[in-house]
């Protein structure tokens, strides 16, 4: 167990990029054999603006690692953190504290930047996404990941976790965020069966659909029990889906870059609208 967390503890820079690479690459090419929805659209026209958002959050990654990196020092230093209080074996340490991070660094801020009306006018740049594929999974304003990445901290200095734990974490984030938002059709007994326990492709794509109620369920990423637990779970018919978010609607700004970004400032742009009777 030990040499498994060293080794994320230690993973080079190159290796964690080629894993997003491998990731988003794999169900990129998935999506064109086992497609949910045949979309007509510029794949590549699409992506490049999910991409761009992506490097920004690349970027600010690299500035909140250094805040990241101090935390550790903290904990490393202060024993501080619920795992100091008990004595249980590493790997159940590990599965608590990724339990922990769903809850709270997905689960809970994924609920309140739907609940909040600052955080939402942030969060609409990711439902204004037209064409949900793999790439969404990128489209977030760099706002709103400065929001995510400040509550898994929260997370990582309650629990008091080491950052191999945190690491790991990261690493299962990517997998499930692409493939959650990933343009494909598992059998469909499948994915329900598998929505029992993980977050699956269908079950997330409603959370995409442009109207309420359906806009404000499904906010879990890995773990599905939270949604389940909390009343926020919903699994329907997915061909009544209809991506989108209807304050957005112009579909000539759903790839426009500057128009993403500015939306949170733009007073156009209203918030939700009321669920019609």
């Amino acid at each position: 167990m030990e040499a498994f967390l060293l080794f994320f503890e230690n993973m080079p820079v190159w290796q964690k990029f080629s894993w997003i690479v491998l990731i988003l690459g794999g169900f990129w090419i998935l999506e064109g054999y086992y497609a949910l929805v045949k979309f007509r659209y510029h794949k590549w026209k699409h992506a490049l603006t999910n991409f761009i958002l992506l490097g920004f959050v690349m970027l600010i990654n690299v500035g909140f690692g250094i805040l990241t990196a101090g935390v550790f020092i903290w904990l490393n230093n202060s024993n501080f953190g619920l795992l100091q209080l008990i004595e249980i074996p590493v790997w159940m340490e590990l599965l608590l504290s990724i339990l922990v991070l769903d809850l709270i660094a997905q689960y809970f801020v994924h609920f309140l930047l739907h609940k909040i009306k600052w955080m939402w006018r942030l969060h609409i740049v990711h439902h204004s996404d037209l064409y949900v594929d793999t790439t969404t999974g990128t489209r977030h304003h760099p706002f709103d990941f400065l929001i995510r990445e400040s509550f898994a901290l929260i997370a990582v200095i309650i629990m008091g976790m080491p950052v191999a734990f945190y690491l790991f974490y990261r690493i299962l984030s990517v997998f499930f965020t692409y493939f959650t938002h990933a343009n494909i059709s598992l059998p469909k007994r499948l994915d329900k069966v598998l929505s029992y326990i993980i977050v699956t492709p269908d079950m997330h794509k409603f959370h995409h659909h442009y109207q309420l109620p359906w806009t404000d369920s499904n906010y879990g990423n890995m773990l599905s029990i939270w949604d389940r637990l909390f009343g926020t779970f919903l699994y329907d018919d997915v061909n009544k889906i209809r991506y989108g978010i209807d304050v957005v609607e112009d579909e000539s700004t759903a790839d426009h870059i500057g128009y993403q970004l500015g939306i949170p400032f733009n007073r156009s742009v209203k918030s939700k609208k009321k669920i019609t009777p």
